[in-house]
């Protein structure tokens, strides 16, 4: 049945049913305390947002939370601004791994919110608004809230969990390192390591009170390309005593397309999308270069080798016809975010339980991408979208200016959370994995 679409995403219904959690009743009970709360800390962090590397304030807050609620082992400074703190239960079991990212974007917001963001700040060189455009604000505030209905609950909890407070999701810096690969790279994963790991997205398409999630390859690879044409400068009114930079890339541009289209099968799905250009400082003069920059999405490692050799390829080819040079840097910043099959499947009636089964769906393979995917590299993972907007409202896509989550996710998502941590603990430790 379709329940509703975005794009080519179309989400599905799903017939798949678990058994209740002996301690629900008890997630349910603390989420409805928690909810002022959370909901108190979600507008805090969205008022004051804070780019990648540069979380100061949020690390601060969510340490700050974490030690109130008794947590004595809090772990700041890691991966510049990352937080992790563990929580060990009463009862043993198994080790698993909860991430949230806190990092924001250089967007400037134009919603109407009383909390909305008036923060500005300079990014690569250009004065820029700041603003939790993709929902990292609600992904912070619920695991805040997921940790304070476990520790609450932790005579009882059969296992330990971990609780990463990731910064520097969207990227950091240039010329600096972040994110989860520098958090793995730091050993986050080493003592304790755990089992699974567990992540969840707002989605300004689906709303509060669903969630959805894909089997397998969830989320794309995602590549950054940096071009630089050459060519030598003259002046506009005399073209032939130059090479024309502009020309060249303009030709580039284009041709680029034809991988998508003619060298790629057409099941094959990948995205290569030139989002930046830069070149000449006045209408009169052809400049010396030009600099292109963009994306590229994938969800195949031969699909991506294919990509940056025809890159290669085209951009070599109209820079010799047109008389200049070319360099080209490509990044592969993060694979593919995979959904472990076997996780999936022992995850899913968690959320069914939490939401009801008309509200969970599985959705279409997104080309965004997440970094998430480099913990569940590590250790198998589960990551399902939150539904954040409000019925009989718009939001802007992620990323825009107008994006928009409603509090009433924070609580769904706290619910969703914390039942299928504590499912997946409970039927660890009782012996009824498959």
């Amino acid at each position: 049945m379709r329940i509703g679409s975005v794009g080519t995403l179309v989400w599905l219904a799903v017939s798949v049913a678990g058994p209740a959690g002996a301690q629900h009743s008890d997630i349910d009970r603390h989420v409805e305390r928690l909810v002022p709360q959370i909901t108190e800390i979600r507008h805090q962090i969205h008022e004051h947002p804070e780019l990648g590397n540069r979380e100061v304030e949020t690390a601060a807050l969510v340490a700050d939370h974490l030690r109130e609620l008794g947590f004595d082992d809090v772990r700041t400074g890691v991966a510049h601004t990352g937080v992790v703190a563990v929580l060990r239960g009463g009862r043993p079991g198994p080790v698993v791994a909860v991430r949230a990212d806190m990092d924001a974007l250089p967007v400037t917001e134009e919603t109407d919110l009383p909390f909305r963001s008036t923060r500005r700040t300079t990014y690569l060189g250009q004065e820029v608004g700041v603003m939790h455009a993709c929902g990292h604000d609600v992904h912070t505030a619920v695991q805040l809230g997921v940790a304070s209905i476990l520790k609450s609950l932790q005579p009882d909890l059969p296992g330990t969990v971990m609780f990463l407070f990731q910064p520097a999701e969207e990227g950091p810096p240039p010329g600096e390192t972040g994110g989860a690969a520098l958090m793995l790279d730091e050993g986050v994963f080493t003592e304790p390591r755990p089992e699974a790991v567990f992540g969840l997205h707002a989605s300004a398409h689906l709303d509060v009170g669903r969630a959805a999630y894909t089997p397998g390859g969830a989320l794309a690879a995602v590549d950054h390309f940096r071009v630089t044409i050459h060519g030598r400068q003259s002046h506009g009114a005399a073209p032939h005593l130059g090479i024309d930079p502009v020309v060249m890339a303009a030709q580039a541009i284009s041709a680029l397309q034809t991988i998508r289209s003619r060298n790629l099968s057409p099941l094959a799905p990948s995205v290569v999308t030139v989002g930046m250009i830069r070149g000449g400082t006045r209408f009169n003069i052809i400049p010396g270069q030009v600099s292109l920059e963009g994306t590229v999405r994938t969800y195949d490692t031969e699909v991506q080798d294919t990509i940056e050799r025809r890159m290669r390829e085209i951009l070599d080819g109209v820079t010799r016809t047109g008389g200049g040079t070319f360099e080209l840097d490509y990044d592969r910043i993060t694979p593919v975010t995979i959904n472990d099959l076997t996780l999936t499947e022992r995850s899913v009636p968690s959320l069914i339980d939490a939401l009801g089964e008309d509200r969970v769906a599985v959705a279409d393979p997104w080309m965004a991408g997440e970094d998430f995917s480099f913990f569940a590299n590590e250790v198998p993972g589960f990551f399902f979208m939150l539904g954040t907007l409000a019925p009989g409202t718009t939001s802007g896509d992620h990323h825009s200016p107008t994006f928009r989550a409603d509090d009433e996710a924070l609580s769904v998502g706290m619910r969703s959370m914390a039942y299928t941590v504590w499912d997946y603990l409970t039927d660890a430790t009782d012996g009824n994995r498959d």
